[in-house]
């Protein structure tokens, strides 16, 4: 006894207070955790962006399983189908640098509304062609074409945009937001078009995309940016582009990240164009079962994006670029072999996942090295291997799909990322060396403590 009380009630009062303090240290801990998560949605313009593009969003992937769903459902070609993904891509591999240029020279925020107007013009014209049985194949390759060049000014600026406003302390957060609200539009719109497209046709689907267009614009004419002073130039807009390419061209790290997302776009990708094949050739699944599809890989991929957005700093990004393009060539060739629904299905979650994380990773690590007066070009290249890449990919795959069939094809790219990412990895070693001297380079230029910096560069 002490005091009256017993030892035992007292080691139990003991027990009891450590564990009530331990669970709220967790509780503080996850809280802490989720707020740095969601820490760039502190800015009133990055609360109406992130909105407005949710909205927007959802609409454009509903339009892209549509589109497909159409063009296969007119024409049965796997070949036709990769065209289309050529047409609508090439433009941004093409273009891709006077958009660059424009967004360091041109105020983005004008150049996005811009942009947003006229992909929705695009979705209405679309969708009138197909809800009065007008539409033609020739008709979507046309406005495929044109919205893929809207896109390769779109993209730059969206990218480059996102600094303006956050700033460069949240950008790593921002960029990985920007790819949660990408991938969460990505599971929503396919589902509800499979759906759509099963009971009333792909039309309806084009229209509620332009009518998406309505809530990103209007939260972009609700934004109040303070323009980034441009430094002015006489060069011409070449000029631009070449410095850019020289810049991109002798930063190892940057050339090396670049050209890993241009393969992966080249050789990967495709699988996503020949998706349709999958559903219903394969599976057996028909248009429901390609919005499930296409939802699967959403999901992942929005917990690759959600997974980079609990990070604060760059370092270890190096690692994550070569390990996620590794499983992301491992996952889709089991993906290749499988031939039940679900289990297609579940294996499109770590593909989105490591597909995701390495774009995102790569993003980041490039925004982090390059100087701002290059940022909208750097971008411009960052689209070019991304989605510039991605037609010659629709297009092989299109082709070899017809020769091979979809699932040697989908291997055969599966496999090249794998082989890939273990050249990387190898290379790795000498590209952080480079990576810590420009990303401290902008760090001292922008005015950021040396010392605060160097505990978030890349390792």
């Amino acid at each position: 006894m002490v005091g009256g009380i017993k030892n035992d009630d007292v080691t139990d009062h003991r027990t009891l207070s450590n564990q009530t303090k331990t669970v709220q240290q967790l509780a503080s801990r996850n809280g802490g955790r989720l707020k740095a998560g969601v820490r760039a949605l502190r800015y009133r313009n990055f609360q109406l962006f992130f909105s407005g593009q949710l909205i927007s969003l959802i609409g454009t992937w509903m339009q892209s399983v549509a589109q497909s769903w159409l063009v296969y459902r007119i024409t049965g070609s796997s070949l036709l189908l990769g065209s289309v993904g050529f047409a609508s891509q090439i433009p941004v591999f093409l273009i891709a640098p006077f958009g660059g240029t424009m967004a360091d020279r041109a105020n983005r925020h004008r150049v996005i509304i811009a942009t947003q107007t006229l992909s929705m013009v695009l979705a209405f014209i679309l969708a009138g062609l197909t809800l009065t049985g007008k539409v033609q194949v020739w008709h979507i390759f046309v406005l495929a074409a044109l919205l893929g060049v809207i896109n390769a000014f779109d993209i730059p600026g969206r990218q480059s945009f996102l600094v303006d406003m956050v700033g460069k302390e949240d950008l790593m957060n921002a960029i990985a937001l920007n790819s949660s609200m990408f991938n969460g539009a990505r599971i929503i719109g396919p589902a509800i078009a499979g759906i759509l497209v099963a009971k009333i046709g792909e039309g309806w689907c084009f229209f509620a995309n332009g009518v998406s267009y309505i809530a990103v614009i209007t939260g972009l004419l609700m934004m109040k940016i303070q323009c980034t002073r441009r430094t002015p130039t006489t060069a011409s807009p070449l000029a631009d582009i070449r410095e850019g390419f020289r810049f991109a061209s002798r930063a190892a790290a940057i050339r090396a990240l670049l050209l890993l997302l241009g393969l992966v776009s080249l050789v990967g990708m495709p699988y996503t164009v020949l998706m349709p094949v999958f559903a219903d050739r394969i599976l057996h699944g028909g248009a429901r079962g390609l919005g499930i599809l296409m939802g699967a890989t959403g999901v992942g991929a929005l917990l690759g994006a959600l997974t980079l957005a609990m990070r604060s700093g760059v370092k270890g990004l190096g690692r994550w670029v070569a390990f996620s393009c590794g499983s992301f060539g491992v996952f889709l060739l089991l993906f290749s072999f499988s031939r039940n629904f679900w289990l297609s299905a579940a294996l499109l979650l770590p593909v989105g996942f490591s597909m995701m994380l390495q774009m995102a990773c790569s993003n980041t690590l490039i925004q982090a090295m390059v100087p701002d007066e290059l940022r909208g070009r750097m971008m411009a290249l960052y689209s070019m291997m991304f989605m510039g890449m991605a037609p010659f990919g629709a297009l092989l795959g299109g082709v070899l799909a017809d020769r091979l069939g979809a699932p040697v094809t989908v291997a055969i790219g599966a496999v090249a990322c794998i082989g890939a990412a273990v050249l990387f990895g190898m290379r790795l070693p000498s590209l952080q060396v480079e990576g810590r001297q420009l990303i401290l380079a902008q760090a001292v230029a922008g005015g950021e403590p040396s010392e605060e910096m160097t505990a978030r560069v890349v390792d």
